[in-house]
C-alpha cells in the first residue's frame, strides 16, 4: 500500500487547539460497518450504543509533564523533552539548541538553578544520555518544574505557558493510573466520572492496561510505502484482572471495544487464538490494510494525522475507501481534528 492513500487536506482552523469545554461535549462520529451507516452525535451519548456485556479496554498511562527549559553557563537556552529514565537520576532526554558538547557539558534548570543536568552522550537516534545531580525521581521534579508535552499541532506559548495548569488536567484522562507517557491515549480524554458511571449503570464492562505512548506515535510514515516503514516500539502492561476480563468476554463471545488505537495495539499484539495472559513486554506492530483483526471488535478513536500509522489502523479497521469517505465527511461537517478534537466510534 502506498503511503501517499493515506494523505488528506485538513483546513488548519479545524486542528484543536484547546479541548471541548467538557470532556463529554466533544463530536462522536458513529460508523456502523454493517450498513456503513454514518450518524452525527456527541460523546455524552456513547452509554446507548454499547451493548450490555461489552467490554471496553482502556489505556490508564500517565502522561507525565515532559517538556523543561535549562539554561547553559553562556546564559542560553535550551529546550528538553523527558523520554525515559534508565535508573534514578539517569535519563534519556531530546534536547534542541543544546549545541555540540565537547566532553560532559552542565545546564541548569531554568526555574531552579540549583539543580544541573549533565549531558554525557549522544545516541544514533540523536537523544542525549543525562545525569540529574542532585537525583531526583523523574515523575517528582518533573511535577515540579515540567510543562505538558503537547503535540507539535497545538501551539503554546514557551516563554509563558499560561494554559499549562489547564493542560495538566485536560491532556490526561480521568483513570490515568501509571506509567510515564509523553503522549496521551486521546480517545480516553472524552470520558468523564459521570459517563463512567454511566456505563455501570447499563452493564458494560471496562478494563485497564497501560501502553507508555512514545513520540513516535506523532511520526509521519515517510517512506513510500506502508511495509518499508520502521515502527516504533512502545512498553506495555496487561494486569492479571484484564486479562481475566478479555478471556470472559472472549468465551462469552462478547464485543472487545479498543478505547483508542494504544489500546488497540497492546490487544492486537496478543497471540490468536491463545488466552490472554498477565505480562509486561513490548510492542512495535503495525497495522495497516490488509490486516484481519485477532481481537478487537469495534474502535473508538479521534481523528488522526495524515500519513500517520494511527491513519492506518483506521484503515485497516474500516478499509480505505471507508476510511476517505469518514475523514471527507468529518471535514465537510466540521469535526474537530487530533489531539484535543473530536471522536469516532466504529462498530
Amino acid at each position: 500500500m502506498r503511503t501517499d492513500e493515506l494523505d488528506f487536506h485538513l483546513p488548519d482552523e479545524l486542528i484543536a487547539q484547546i479541548p471541548a469545554q467538557r470532556r463529554s461535549d466533544a463530536r462522536l462520529l458513529h460508523f456502523r460497518r454493517q450498513d456503513a451507516s454514518i450518524t452525527h452525535r456527541q460523546f455524552q451519548d456513547l452509554p446507548p450504543l454499547l451493548q450490555p456485556g461489552d467490554l471496553l479496554v482502556f489505556n490508564d498511562a500517565r502522561v507525565l509533564p515532559a517538556r523543561f527549559s535549562l539554561r547553559k553557563s553562556t546564559g542560553g537556552h535550551v529546550e528538553g523533552l523527558f523520554l525515559s529514565e534508565s535508573s534514578p537520576g539517569a535519563w534519556n532526554v531530546m534536547l534542541r539548541n543544546v549545541g555540540t558538547p565537547h566532553g560532559t557539558m552542565r545546564l541548569t534548570f531554568l526555574d531552579a538553578p540549583e539543580i544541573a543536568m549533565d549531558v554525557l552522550a549522544k545516541d544514533d537516534e540523536g537523544n542525549y544520555r543525562v545525569r540529574i545531580d542532585p537525583i531526583s525521581p523523574a515523575a517528582e521534579l518533573l511535577g515540579r518544574l515540567g510543562r505538558m508535552p503537547l503535540p507539535p499541532y497545538i501551539h503554546r506559548d514557551r516563554n509563558h505557558d499560561s494554559r499549562d495548569a489547564d493542560d495538566r488536567a485536560r491532556y490526561q484522562t480521568v483513570y490515568a493510573h501509571s506509567g510515564h507517557a509523553v503522549a496521551a491515549p486521546t480517545a480516553g480524554l472524552h470520558f468523564t466520572p459521570e459517563l463512567l458511571a454511566a456505563l455501570d449503570t447499563r452493564h458494560i464492562q471496562h478494563a485497564c492496561l497501560t501502553l507508555n505512548v512514545g513520540l513516535g506515535t506523532f511520526k509521519p510514515v515517510s517512506a513510500a510505502t506502508l511495509d518499508e516503514h520502521r515502527m516504533h516500539v512502545e512498553s506495555y502492561t496487561i494486569p492479571a484482572e484484564t486479562a481475566n476480563l478479555l478471556n470472559l468476554a472472549k468465551r462469552d463471545r462478547r464485543r472487545i471495544i479498543a478505547v483508542g488505537t494504544t489500546s488497540a495495539r497492546v490487544l492486537e499484539s496478543q497471540p490468536a487464538g491463545d488466552h490472554f495472559q498477565p505480562c509486561t513486554s513490548e510492542t512495535g506492530i503495525f497495522i495497516y490494510p490488509p490486516y484481519q483483526w485477532k481481537h478487537v471488535d469495534a474502535l473508538i478513536t479521534n481523528f488522526h494525522l495524515p500519513r500517520s500509522t494511527l491513519i492506518a489502523l483506521v484503515a485497516a479497521m474500516v478499509g480505505l475507501d471507508e476510511q476517505r469517505r469518514l475523514y471527507r465527511t468529518a471535514i465537510e461537517q466540521r469535526y474537530r481534528f487530533f489531539s484535543y478534537g473530536d471522536a469516532m466510534f466504529i462498530e
